[in-house]
């Protein structure tokens, strides 16, 4: 389960305006002793702003929580279609987001308490994390559409601005299913505005500043990647559905910030 940083230059720039909550952020590196990342993995992901832990969880628990998550989908998936088949940016046949599964479920809840998943957050938050998100993404080859650019701090702001995801694939994500693509070195300026594009989601850049990092995992691997790695999924073009669960930390404290960014300072916190 090792990783080595990119040969991407440094970006000097954000490569676009920052969020206007996002006020004189500074990114600070982890560093070691890890409790289960490498140090060659620390330094890829303060770096680049992800890492991939290869083989990290066993094919059994994988294979017990995609089970379980199949069931969750589909039963959410045909309560959407019997609403219009739209809500948000889920849509069926396209792509669907089965959010707070844990409340569901006690395998998941099992599975977000498992031990590489809570030494990964250690290494990279700090001793003391919460879960703050899990979903289910299930993106399907009838309607192949990329999924924006984003931050996942883009969507809701976080104070401290860097939390965790861990992206999990439930089947083999490829380049040609809509594996994770990152823009390599640009979590380091902290939350970017974004922008709302329909009906794909929040868009914080068109092109990315540097050619990206295609990022294929297969189940049994984790995607580690910062609230404020820019990233996105590609088109699925293949035959099947692409599935993936992700598992989001924060550290204890965090807070979800409301109201209008363009109001400044006029905006409430509320806990994670």
């Amino acid at each position: 389960m090792t990783a080595t940083p990119s040969s991407v230059p440094p970006l000097n720039e954000p490569p676009a305006p920052l969020h206007p909550w996002n006020r004189d952020f500074t990114w600070t590196p982890r560093r070691g002793p890890f409790r289960r990342l490498t140090d060659a993995d620390g330094v890829r992901f303060d770096t680049d702003g992800y890492a991939v832990l290869r083989g990290a969880l066993p094919a059994g628990l994988v294979d017990e929580a995609r089970a379980v998550i199949d069931e969750l989908v589909a039963a959410d998936e045909a309560e959407l279609a019997g609403r219009g088949g739209r809500a948000g940016i889920s849509e069926v046949g396209a792509i669907t987001f089965a959010a707070h599964l844990v409340t569901r479920s006690e395998v998941l809840r099992s599975f977000v308490r498992d031990e590489v998943l809570c030494e990964v957050a250690a290494d990279l938050l700090g001793p003391d994390v919460n879960l703050y998100w899990d979903q289910a993404v299930y993106k399907r080859p009838e309607k192949p559409r990329r999924f924006p650019w984003h931050q996942d701090n883009g969507y809701t702001f976080v104070e401290p601005q860097h939390y965790l995801t861990c992206w999990i694939p439930l089947v083999p994500a490829t380049p040609d299913n809509g594996c994770p693509q990152v823009a390599v070195g640009a979590h380091r300026f902290g939350t970017l505005a974004h922008h709302y594009v329909d009906p794909l989601g929040w868009e914080c850049f068109t092109e990315p500043p540097s050619p990206p990092a295609v990022v294929p995992v297969d189940p049994g691997d984790v995607l580690v990647f910062s609230s404020l790695t820019p990233h996105l999924t590609g088109p699925n073009v293949s035959d099947e559905v692409r599935k993936a669960y992700i598992v989001q930390y924060a550290p204890a404290g965090a807070e979800v910030l409301r109201g209008d960014p363009a109001e400044g300072a006029g905006h409430r916190p509320d806990p994670v």
